[in-house]
């Protein structure tokens, strides 16, 4: 008789440090739509391939990342017509508008905050990867998290999303606007962070950086930030703007942050693949700048 082993989740398997591993890009579209995401959102099988097609340019147009967005339960099979957020990263601002197809969203102006005609959000918008073609670990660990997160939360603040880079730290989350991921969270904790922006601040626990920095600056800003909150301050969100090694908070201080990549084994990259080596962002130094 044999025995079935369970298989590997790669989420499970903790060797890599998660500042410095988010998601780039400094706008994004978040677009209901119910069914059919596919493996990847852009191989034609979400949409046709001249619609597919037709949005990717307009992306690369406004240097855009797209989301697809359901709500979580029942009720995000159910629903008519499409939600669509646009998040302006470097400003910190999300706005809303309805549009009745994907046609109308590619005529939307999304070039700076106010040209599409949404309305502002004034919350957070947090989408949790439950994208289970892409990867087991997003159904397995996103899915619980969308719903628990929805029945707090509610209203339009939490839903499911596809593909939101690093599967192998689910359940993956992005926050807009201010475009930080996190990983490895649990309820509570995930909870707590959806709190912390409803206020403002910067949370911690399980965060990857934030999407308008490459990977080193956004493991040197969640470094300075540790620092502070190690020293008893609240990092408000966008208190701290990173440029090359530098990171300056909004009330003139200046650090220095000294990096170096070093060798991170045994990554399992998406549920299956066999172990690789990684690399990962070591702080060395943080040194205040003196004026």
């Amino acid at each position: 008789m044999t025995t079935e082993l369970a298989p590997v989740l790669c989420s499970d398997n903790r060797v890599e440090p998660l500042p410095g591993t988010a998601k780039t890009g400094t706008i994004f579209v978040a677009f209901e739509h119910l069914h059919g995401w596919g493996r990847d959102i852009m191989d034609g099988d979400a949409f046709d391939s001249e619609t597919t097609a037709r949005l990717a340019a307009y992306l690369k147009q406004f240097g855009a990342s797209l989301q697809l967005i359901r709500k979580p339960g029942r009720e995000g099979q159910q629903r008519a017509g499409h939600t669509v957020f646009i998040a302006f990263v470097e400003h910190g601002i999300v706005e809303k508008l309805h549009v009745n197809s994907v046609a109308e969203l590619l005529n939307l102006d999304i070039s700076a905050p106010g040209t599409s005609g949404g309305e502002r959000v004034p919350h957070p918008v947090v989408l949790v990867c439950t994208h289970g073609k892409r990867d087991m670990c997003c159904a397995v660990k996103g899915r619980p998290l969308a719903a628990a997160l929805e029945s707090e939360f509610g209203g339009d603040v939490v839903w499911e999303s596809s593909h939101t880079k690093g599967h192998r730290f689910a359940p993956s989350i992005i926050v807009l606007p201010w475009g930080y991921s996190f990983g490895h969270l649990g309820e509570n904790a995930a909870a707590d962070m959806v709190r912390h922006f409803q206020r403002g601040e910067l949370f911690l626990a399980g965060n990857r950086g934030r999407s308008c920095y490459p990977a080193a600056e956004q493991a040197a800003e969640l470094a300075v930030a540790t620092r502070l909150v190690e020293h008893g301050e609240v990092v408000r969100l966008g208190a701290l703007v990173v440029s090359g090694d530098v990171v300056s908070h909004n009330d003139g201080r200046q650090w220095e942050v000294v990096l170096e990549q070093r060798p991170v084994e045994g990554v399992i990259s998406s549920c299956g693949d066999a172990p690789k080596a990684g690399k990962a962002w070591k702080i060395r130094a943080i040194v205040p700048r003196l004026h």
